[in-house]
Parts: C-alpha cells; structure tokens; sequence
C-alpha cells in the first residue's frame, strides 16, 4: 500500500511528502529558528603532534613518546624536559622506602617528596621543582619510563653517565639507565648521577 503523501506550498515553494517526513522537516526548521547564530565560531583543529624526540610547544619539553594505559594511569605522551637539572644523589641509603613502582614515577616522586620526616630525595626534589611553559607537574621517572625513553629517543639524553630513576631496588640501590647503549643497572643511593624531570601530557 502507497504511503499517503501531503504537500506543503508557501510563497511558490511547493514540498510534497509523507505525512512523517513533513513532520521531521517542520520540526528541523523550528530547531533552526530557536537557536541562535554561530557567528564566528572556529572549527577546532587538534594540534599536530610533533615527531618524537622534537619539543612540543607549549609542553615544557620534548616528545618522549606515547604511553598506553596502565592501571590507574590513562594514555598519555611523556613530555622529557629539554634539559637535566644536574648531577646529584638519590638520597638515603640504607632506607628502603615502601610503595615505590618500577612504571609509575609520578607516585614514587609524590611518595619521596612527601615524606613526613627528615629525610631528603635530592634527585626526586629537583625534578618536581622543575618548571617549563607553566607546567610544575614534573617528576622523576621510573625505570620503565626511562627504558621508554631509551627506545624512543635516546640522543635527547648525554651519551657519556648513568641516570637516576625513581624506581628503588633495595634500601641501597636505585635502578638506572645508561643512553649510550641501553644497559639497566642499580647504582648505590649515595652516587652522584645525572637527573632529568619528565612530565604526562594526556590525550
């Protein structure tokens, strides 16, 4: 059975349709009377993103890479400061200090600079006092975050020195990673290496 059809005419205009298509077409014309002009609005255009191991305006750094999710922590790319904040010791051998991660250097950082006694992390404190293009969210990384850092962009970092992770081993050794060729050792807390602060930039 053909659908009954009506027709609609207003000055010379003449559209013919189904009872129910001139319904959604007066409804649609009504929704476009009541709501006010978008004047001047842009299109958002998502920012590029910068090849990896090249600064990302605005960021506080370099491209570090893309990080998928993991536990509690969404995806993100990890912002690497375009600079190391010195040579220094990690702090407090013979202590060992509970709830350190080996992928999530952001809470190791928390949990070493907030700690309620006299205590000093030197190389975590230096990297979450670090500041670049107004972000203070930087921190010390963890050991995975380091070996991300090494297959992704190792020429960012010096060639020549170990770097402190925020990934504990024992009361006496921290994990650390050599860019030159990639090897992962633990030094003493007591050592003096090389700091770099990296930071989360979330998608």
């Amino acid at each position: 059975m053909k659908a009954k059809t009506i027709s609609i005419e207003a000055d010379g205009l003449k559209i013919k349709g189904t009872a129910e298509r001139m319904i959604q077409l007066l409804a649609a014309s009504l929704f476009v009377h009541a709501l006010p002009p978008a004047a001047n609005v842009q299109p958002v255009v998502a920012s590029a993103v910068p090849e990896i191991g090249q600064p990302w305006p605005g960021q506080g750094g370099i491209n570090g890479g893309f990080v998928h999710a993991r536990g509690d922590v969404p995806a993100h790319y990890l912002i690497i400061s375009a600079k190391d904040v010195g040579s220094l010791e990690w702090g407090c051998r013979g202590v060992e200090v509970k709830g350190l991660s080996k992928t999530d250097g952001l809470t190791n950082t928390q949990v070493l600079i907030g700690n309620d006694d006299e205590r000093q992390y030197p190389a975590a404190n230096a990297c979450a006092e670090y500041q670049a293009d107004g972000h203070h969210d930087f921190y010390l990384p963890a050991a995975a975050e380091l070996y991300n850092c090494w297959v992704n962009c190792p020429e960012v970092f010096a060639q020549d020195c170990y770097y402190w992770s925020s990934s504990q081993r024992s009361a006496n050794n921290v994990f650390s990673m050599d860019f030159a060729d990639g090897n992962q050792l633990s030094h003493g807390k007591s050592y003096e290496l090389r700091v770099r602060p990296v930071r989360r930039f979330f998608i």
